[in-house]
């Protein structure tokens, strides 16, 4: 029997050191590798759940920019696009939906105007005026929504000539199928009006209200509004021949107040 130092002999009797230190080398290279990864993975998790909040947060601000910044809220004009006159808590609530291309609206105007803004002024009624535009297939500028865009241009700078401004409007009225009104000569009404701040003049020209007033003209339409003008006295629908009488809507309001 051999007694040398044979390899196989260390094999049978115990373990190799140097595999021995191989094998611990290699479990370390792996245990560092794995951490390694799980650190990578960490991290490009962390990363994206970043880009993924920061995504959401962007989309969230552009969507409270869009409302913020939507031009025909605040001040004078009421959340459903209503440019308010008077005292909103007046016992006597006086709704009128109009297009400023309508001849029937013009009558109403007409008839009604002054007392409308008797009722406002001395704080018997408020008057809302929906100012809407589906007339536009009436002339060949869409000057029913230009005509209404400048409504709420004069109606955020001051309501207090609001309704001088509005009756000059019917008593220019164009005539249906023509082209209407020019924007220069909206500026001009308004000027007349009282309205001579150069802002009141850019608004009428650069029209930031045109989406607007198409959600308006829409969503009013679809509240059950068939017709221009429709008048409303503390939400029900005037149906009498008073809309169209020479201050017939004086009596209507003073019942309404009782």
């Amino acid at each position: 029997m051999s007694t040398g130092n044979n390899p196989s002999d260390k094999k049978l009797t115990g373990k190799n050191p140097l595999a021995a230190a191989e094998a611990a080398d290699k479990k370390r290279k792996i245990a560092i590798q794995v951490g390694v990864a799980a650190v990578l993975v960490a991290l490009v998790a962390a990363i994206g759940i970043g880009i993924a909040v920061k995504k959401s947060d962007s989309d969230n601000e552009g969507t409270a920019s869009s409302v913020a910044q939507l031009p025909a809220t605040g001040g004078s004009v009421t959340d459903s696009g209503t440019v308010l006159i008077g005292n909103p808590d007046a016992k006597v609530k006086v709704r009128v939906v109009a297009d400023l291309q309508c001849p029937a609206c013009q009558q109403f105007e007409a008839a009604n105007g002054e007392a409308l803004a008797k009722a406002a002024a001395d704080g018997t009624a408020s008057v809302e005026y929906q100012i809407i535009s589906f007339l536009d297939k009436a002339s060949s500028t869409q000057y029913s929504s230009r005509a209404a865009n400048a409504s709420f241009c004069v109606a955020k700078a001051d309501t207090t000539k609001y309704q001088g401004w509005l009756q000059t409007m019917f008593d220019k009225q164009p005539a249906e199928g023509s082209a209407g009104l020019s924007n220069d000569e909206l500026v001009a009404i308004a000027q007349g009006a009282g309205y001579t701040d150069p802002a009141v003049a850019t608004c009428i020209k650069d029209k930031p209200y045109n989406d607007y007033i198409k959600q308006v003209t829409q969503a009013t339409l679809k509240s059950g509004v068939e017709s221009t003008p429709s008048v409303y006295i503390n939400g029900k629908l005037e149906q009498s021949d008073a809309i169209f009488t020479e201050n017939g809507l004086t009596s209507v309001i003073a019942d309404a107040a009782k």
